[in-house]
């Protein structure tokens, strides 16, 4: 997501749900070290860039899929790995910074590096709104502010052709809601990259980079316990850009339903390509 500042920024906050059913003080149950076989489970890292940006319902089902998430708050300076071997799959999540933004977020660069990696080496990625834009950047495409002002609230969606038979997003039902906040959005794929969702809106709602690369320029982690939050946190903003901070939150809680089946389906089927290749590079 993206909200406007100095530098064209995304401020994310947290899902209200986490990623288990428990937490042990401040890291989810899904990182607390259990028995030896806990390193037989496929680790997905997680890349985290503030405080209350973390996957939220997307980290729920790839826990219930069988993974485990190795979360790096990168903001407080935990160092991200060189490469991604011990990973079966790369989550980049979304933050108050710009995708370019290294001087805010000195982590970037490295964040770019293992995207390329992800890529070159066929590890499943999902980018998740600025995630999503950090993809499209690191591969050769471009993120600009919209100059029509934010898109914000639930808004359906539209499949493209390529998205019948992806495993990922082809289940994706025509005219499907998605949440969304942001002022920045993709405005140019990468070289080969394969455009899947789209919207009246918003070109590049979700594409597809390399064998098993996504990038999504929505919200299919959140409910709208969290949007209120972000309508709280930046509502002269919204305002100040036309919209309507009640209205919006009004929006996703209606479809809050189907925003839980349909993105908790994506959530799942990313999280089952993300299986299927570690049980493919274990044998």
């Amino acid at each position: 997501m993206t909200s406007q500042t100095s530098q064209t920024s995304e401020p994310i906050r947290t899902s209200e749900t986490p990623v288990t059913g428990g937490t042990t003080g401040d890291r989810t149950a899904a990182e607390v070290p259990v028995p030896a076989a806990r390193e037989t489970i496929p680790a997905v890292l997680v890349i985290q860039h503030e405080e209350d940006a973390g996957p939220g319902l997307v980290g729920d089902h790839l826990v219930r899929v069988g993974l485990r998430l190795d979360v790096v708050r990168a903001w407080r300076g935990e160092p991200l790995p060189e490469d991604l071997r011990g990973h079966a799959g790369l989550l980049v999540l979304g933050g108050s910074v710009n995708c370019r933004d290294d001087g805010a977020a000195p982590w970037l660069p490295r964040v770019r590096t293992l995207v390329r990696e992800a890529v070159a080496g066929e590890v499943p990625l999902l980018g998740i709104c600025l995630g999503g834009q950090i993809v499209a950047d690191a591969l050769g495409g471009s993120v600009a502010t919209r100059p029509r002002g934010p898109e914000l609230g639930a808004v359906p969606l539209r499949r493209l052709a390529a998205a019948e038979g992806d495993p990922v997003l082809g289940g994706v039902p025509e005219g499907a809601r998605a949440a969304q906040w942001h002022w920045d959005e993709v405005d140019r794929l990468p070289a080969g990259a394969v455009p899947l969702l789209t919207g009246e809106d918003c070109p590049y709602q979700a594409f597809r980079v390399g064998s098993v690369g996504w990038g999504l320029q929505f919200h299919p982690e959140v409910e709208s316990g969290t949007v209120a939050r972000w309508a709280e946190a930046d509502d002269a903003q919204v305002r100040a850009d036309g919209g309507d901070p009640v209205a919006v939150v009004a929006s996703v809680r209606e479809a809050e339903p189907e925003l839980r089946t349909v993105w908790g389906a994506v959530s799942g089927a990313w999280g089952a390509v993300v299986r299927a290749h570690a049980v493919a590079r274990a044998t």
